[in-house]
């Protein structure tokens, strides 16, 4: 596994359906070593913090093997490092292959997987595609968002070494399709909250889940008191 671009922008304003938008979506690539701290990459911005950076969305993680299928999907050649919003373009880190909760050495820095990527209208925007998000969203390929242990440089060429696998064991796609298409997965839900490193708004989404089956239990128990009656 290996760092093959390091991509940062500061937002800046587009247009997306007519509306004007700020984003730092679009990432170039960078040059030498930059800085990583445990808020985000030297020169790299988010505009909307409520739903970007972070400390347990410091950096944004693409592998250029999901290049390969975008573009044999969508039939395109015009993609660019950064091309996803990303800030490190990586290989050999497909979503079935990584677990949330593992900790990487990468470089000078030690950094730990949070959560998947949730697509915006921004990417839409970003890839010329309104219906793009739906696809993205429902191939499980969207990246994952790291948690910085340890600060320090990183850079293009540093290799990416696994350092610990969490014990949980549940992949980036195992998350996601948790959350979106297994709704009614209770024995999951409470599997991913024994990830002690899942985001705190994953935490959060995963929580209300189990708690509205509760609350659901129990109208339903009430309901049938009441019909017994």
């Amino acid at each position: 596994m290996k760092v093959l671009s390091v991509n940062v922008s500061l937002p800046k304003e587009i247009q997306i359906g007519g509306k004007a938008l700020t984003t730092g979506i679009f990432k170039k690539p960078v040059k030498g070593r930059v800085k990583l701290s445990t808020l985000n990459l030297e020169g790299d911005g988010q505009a909307d913090p409520t739903c970007h950076g972070g400390i347990d969305k410091a950096i944004y993680v693409y592998s250029i093997e999901n290049y390969d299928y975008w573009e044999q999907e969508l039939g395109r050649d015009d993609f660019t490092s950064g091309q996803f919003g990303e800030n490190w373009t990586v290989n050999g880190m497909l979503e079935d292959q990584i677990n949330i909760g593992d900790v990487f050495q990468v470089g000078e820095v030690l950094v730990e997987v949070t959560q998947p990527r949730i697509p915006c209208a921004k990417l839409g925007g970003k890839m010329e595609m309104p219906g793009f998000l739906k696809l993205f969203l429902s191939s499980c390929r969207v990246g994952f968002y790291l948690r910085v242990l340890e600060e320090g440089e990183v850079g293009a060429g540093d290799s990416i070494e696994r350092v610990k696998e969490d014990p949980v064991q549940l992949t980036v796609q195992d998350v996601c399709h948790l959350l979106y298409f297994e709704t009614d997965n209770l024995e999951g839900a409470k599997k991913a909250l024994a990830v002690q490193a899942l985001s705190l708004s994953w935490r959060k989404s995963f929580e209300a889940r189990l708690k509205d089956s509760v609350i659901t239990v129990e109208v339903d128990e009430k309901a049938a008191q009441r019909d017994i009656q």
